[in-house]
């Protein structure tokens, strides 16, 4: 990395620390202050170039996809009001992993007149060799968390055409166990009133109106989630996805029979 020359001038350095989630954040000694103490003895070794440590700026579960972190945004306003020269982080990815993001960093920097340097990374934003190395390493941050960010969409895609429960709005009638639907038997009556109310009126807004009227599940019901449970394929233990129909791991609580009047009467 090319440093600057010796100067009596001082660089007031940001530390700049982040980790995507909480876990181990709690422990005494945390990936926060390994990056901390890393970026401070790289400080320390630039003393003669009038480096100090002026402030600490830590994001501890926050995601680097986007820049919608408060101490990010704390530094930012650090180094706009003028009281910032250096930014200082262990890795570039610990900024930012998105290139567009990144880029509009850059840009603030520059305008701001404030260098970029990574403790890890032969990187220096001023010098041309450091600006087109930034490029690099940020195209390769972005491209790992999109392989990543398609991993687990492709996982949870399969876990779904297995029948599998991975999350979302849990459908009335159920809760959630170990990371499976199960059936609440209290509920579950109230659905199967719920279908058969519907095939002797066939208004899901009368409905919604008498369960309001009799407080059903403590919470506020409307024709739209009235209509939305006769069509959700949950009730007769299947996933539908992209589609497809396939077997769900849940218990029934509607019979076919029930479900296919159900539906003659919607069509």
């Amino acid at each position: 990395m090319t440093m600057p020359q010796n100067t009596n001038e001082t660089r007031r350095c940001a530390i700049y620390v982040r980790k995507s989630t909480e876990q181990g954040l709690e422990q005494e000694y945390n990936s926060l202050d390994a990056q901390r103490d890393a970026a401070t003895a790289y400080i320390k070794s630039q003393e003669s170039n009038g480096w100090v440590v002026a402030k600490e700026y830590r994001d501890g579960g926050f995601s680097g996809g986007n820049t919608n972190r408060p101490a990010l945004q704390e530094m930012l306003q650090d180094i706009k009001a003028g009281k910032i020269d250096l930014v200082v982080v262990y890795k570039i990815d610990r900024l930012s992993r998105s290139i567009c993001d990144f880029t509009e960093l850059s840009r603030k920097f520059d305008q701001w007149n404030v260098a970029f340097v990574s403790v890890t990374q032969d990187i220096n934003t001023h010098t041309s060799a450091g600006r087109m190395m930034v490029s690099i390493l940020i195209t390769f941050a972005q491209f790992e968390r999109e392989v990543i960010t398609e991993r687990v969409r492709d996982k949870m895609a399969a876990s779904r055409l297995k029948g599998k429960w991975v999350g979302g709005n849990v459908p009335f009638g159920y809760r959630i166990v170990d990371k499976k639907l199960v059936v609440v038997p209290e509920y579950a009556d109230k659905v199967r009133w719920i279908f058969s109310r519907y095939m002797q009126i066939q208004s899901p807004k009368q409905i919604a109106m008498e369960l309001n009227r009799e407080g059903v599940g403590g919470i506020k019901w409307t024709n739209q989630r009235v209509s939305r449970m006769l069509t959700n394929y949950t009730y007769i233990g299947k996933v539908f996805y992209h589609n497809e129909i396939v077997e769900g791991e849940q218990e029934r609580i509607i019979s076919d029979a029930v479900w296919n009047h159900t539906q003659e009467y919607l069509r």
